[in-house]
């Protein structure tokens, strides 16, 4: 009995022990600023835990950024092949200071071995303000030092966990003023992609800002909450109609990082698993709506240019001689609508060459619309020699500062143009200039009077030679009508087209076997010389190639009236052609003789038919 009674109170004492020795362990800063970001750990030292609870953080003096995530750490150990292990679990967040004072964070609770085991309290001191680099205000490239709250699987995003304000510059505008169109991002989550394309806006001309592919989050307080933002992409538009135009609401498709609650973070270490899932969330942006003014009443001239300008024109060369080229630049600096404005007007002397200015682009986008420069090179070339002036450049545009229509003016020019090389220049005044005017000395005054003429008039038209040429082309026409019909018709006729191709399919089969005689290739010879007499023949009266024989043919050309003498010395040069290709004796003289007897054969056969 008493044996058995010490043996519960051992195994009392041991179970007690190892409650005991689950501790869940609170750790925080004791000072900290307002502003200041810093961690709030709670450390567990056993594996078997659930139901952790944080216990009420005061919402009045910290704001939490992130949290709780989880980390987890392991040991084993090998001693006289005993193996032990140990794991602690640690949740953590990331709180900011709000205002100053002594707070204090009441003890968490977390189940351990199904036993509920409490933190102790955390008090934490808030005094002063964080300077920049402590409040984490400015971001590092790629994203801030301090993560965003990476939330369990599950956890909804609401609107006010992550979204997007939209901004813009001027709400009331006048036509072509710029206006700057800020997307800007909110996010208490891991938000890691973000996707959304600008629709053609009707009634804008629209360019978007180049941005850093790469964000860099910044933290800004919204509501009494600090959030992560970033501006994440611009537009400036400048209106092209009047009255009241929207920008319509723009739909962005995210991605938002939260954790795997259901998978062990020891088995993801060392298995490749992921502690983490990746969430599709949808933003959608607001629409703005800008409300666009006519501009006043527009003077004669008008270049469209809607901002703020300046104007300089200057020429590269004031003293000149006749036909040399010179260049007026003209450059129009400020910021506005630089590329939707017209060039401005040069009026050179009415007997300049003028050509299309050569237009220079130094402009760069910025918030406050088009900035940078547009010059126009106008090249000229006097052609006589003479005293010219040139009036001031005008540029008219309407000033979005003053309200108002602006003329800028630039000075005249006077140019003094010598005498030209290569022969006499003429001199022309300008100050009693008359509309028509001599340009070259090689061209002849125009003739008022009429002149008596011997040419006799040479009219074609109703002629005789019209006539006679008429009605040649029309016999011509008709003649090559009746050949082409007469072809078509014979080409038709398969079997009569093969037969007035017989002979000269012979004569290129006896020329090609002439040229083997001469190589003294016999076998190749006789082949050559028996296709051109089988060939002639089977053209000729039409009989398929398996159809030929020395009785058909015989027959054949005796239906065709072809008398025995004539057919005799063709069927006897086959016959001679078969014999000597297997006969010994002299090669050469053997087809010296088959040549001579097919030729025969064939000119006595095609004489008949």
């Amino acid at each position: 009995m008493y044996r058995t009674f010490s043996t519960l109170l051992l195994c009392f004492y041991i179970s007690l022990s190892a409650v005991l020795a689950q501790t869940l362990t609170a750790n925080a800063p004791s000072q900290v600023a307002v502003g200041q970001q810093f961690r709030l750990t709670y450390t567990v030292n056993s594996h078997d835990v659930s139901g952790f609870r944080v216990g009420q953080i005061p919402q009045d003096a910290f704001e939490i950024l992130m949290g709780p995530s989880t980390s987890t750490q392991s040991s084993f150990s090998m001693v006289n092949g005993k193996t032990t292990q140990s794991s602690t679990i640690t949740y953590t967040y990331i709180l900011s200071a709000l205002k100053n004072g002594s707070f204090t964070i009441p003890a968490a609770t977390i189940n351990v071995s199904g036993q509920q085991v409490k933190s102790n309290s955390v008090k934490i001191e808030v005094s002063g303000t964080a300077s920049q680099s402590s409040s984490g205000g400015r971001g590092s490239r790629g994203g801030n030092s301090q993560q965003p709250e990476t939330r369990p699987q599950g956890t909804p995003i609401s609107g006010s966990d992550l979204f997007i304000k939209v901004s813009a510059s001027k709400k009331r505008v006048v036509e072509q003023e710029p206006v700057l169109l800020t997307y800007k991002v909110y996010t208490l989550v891991s938000l890691t992609q973000l996707e959304g394309k600008m629709p053609d806006l009707k009634g804008f001309h629209t360019q978007e800002i180049p941005l850093p592919q790469e964000k860099s989050f910044k933290i800004e307080q919204y509501n009494g909450r600090n959030y992560k933002t970033v501006t994440w992409s611009q537009y400036v538009m400048f209106p092209q109609m009047t009255g009241t135009l929207e920008v319509p609401p723009l739909t962005f498709n995210g991605v938002v990082v939260q954790q795997n609650r259901y998978v062990d973070p020891f088995e993801a270490f060392f298995n490749g698993g992921s502690g983490y899932v990746e969430v599709k969330k949808q933003i959608q942006a607001p629409g703005v709506k800008i409300e666009v003014d006519p501009l006043p009443s527009r003077p004669d001239g008008f270049s469209g240019g809607v901002g703020h300008f300046t104007m300089k024109a200057e020429m590269n060369q004031t003293q000149l001689k006749a036909n040399d080229p010179l260049t007026l630049k003209v450059t129009i600096s400020g910021t506005g609508n630089l590329k939707l404005i017209k060039q401005p007007t040069v009026k050179f002397p009415k007997d300049f060459d003028t050509y299309d200015p050569k237009t220079t682009d130094k402009t760069r986008l910025t918030t406050q619309g088009i900035d940078g420069s547009i010059i126009y090179e106008y090249l000229a070339v006097p052609r006589h020699q003479g005293q010219f002036d040139i009036p001031p450049v005008e540029f008219i545009y309407y000033d979005t500062q003053q309200k108002r229509y602006v003329t800028l003016t630039s000075e005249a020019f006077h140019l003094d143009v010598a005498k030209g090389e290569g022969g006499d220049s003429h001199v022309v005044d300008y100050t009693e200039q008359e509309d028509i005017q001599l340009l070259a000395n090689d061209i002849r005054h125009i003739h008022l009077k009429p002149q008596p003429s011997n040419i006799k008039s040479q009219t074609l038209f109703a002629s005789t030679t019209y006539w006679v040429t008429l009605a040649v082309m029309f016999i011509g026409f008709i003649s090559l009508i009746v050949i082409f019909r007469k072809r078509a018709i014979e080409n038709a006729d398969l079997v009569k087209a093969r037969g007035k191709r017989a002979n000269k399919v012979a004569t290129k089969r006896l020329k090609k076997a002439a040229s083997l005689m001469k190589e003294n290739k016999p076998s190749e010879f006789y082949d050559e010389a028996l296709r051109a007499l089988w060939g002639y023949v089977g053209d000729k009266l039409n009989i398929p190639v398996e159809q030929l024989s020395r009785d058909n043919i015989n027959d054949r050309l005796t239906e065709r009236g072809i008398d025995a003498a004539t057919i005799a010395p063709f069927l006897e040069a086959i016959d001679e052609c078969e014999f000597e290709r297997y006969a010994p004796g002299d090669p050469k003289g053997n087809m010296n003789k088959v040549y001579e007897q097919a030729m025969k054969g064939i000119t006595s056969l095609n004489e008949k038919l």
